[in-house]
């Protein structure tokens, strides 16, 4: 069986010699839904205010977007000359006493691991040219 770069079967040798049919079940579905949408919808509000809770589940996943938990914005204070393992600590620390929520401090933990990731590929970048420095030196 021959694939392509990708890894997808090559039209033909995947047990469909046509291919993927140019019109799939949902698009059939979609456009056989287009002209009844406002039908639709009235039909489903008059079946939630009747209490079928699935019909109001359905229009509010469909037509409210989901809720997502605000939190306030905290300043916490780190010293500037400290390393990253103390910014960490100090975000740690601002969470352990209620000052930064959990979510934040979290994210912000994130941030300064990925800042030292971005400083450790920057120290072995600079290690490895100056090593090829040194050996092109003594050619």
């Amino acid at each position: 069986m021959s694939r392509t770069s990708k890894g997808h079967f090559m039209k033909g040798t995947s047990g469909n010699p046509a291919g993927r049919p140019r019109s799939s079940l949902s698009s059939v579905v979609r456009s056989r839904i287009e002209g009844h949408v406002d039908e639709l919808i009235a039909l489903l509000l008059g079946k939630a205010r009747e209490g079928d809770v699935q019909a109001a589940r359905t229009l509010l996943e469909r037509v409210v977007p989901n809720l997502k938990p605000e939190e306030p914005t905290v300043q916490v204070d780190v010293p500037a000359d400290v390393g990253l393992a103390d910014t960490g600590r100090a975000v740690i620390r601002a969470a352990i006493d209620g000052v930064l929520p959990p979510g934040q401090a979290a994210a912000l933990v994130g941030a300064v691991g990925a800042v030292a990731r971005v400083v450790e590929v920057d120290e072995l970048i600079r290690r490895v040219e100056a090593l090829e420095g040194k050996g092109n030196a003594g050619t």
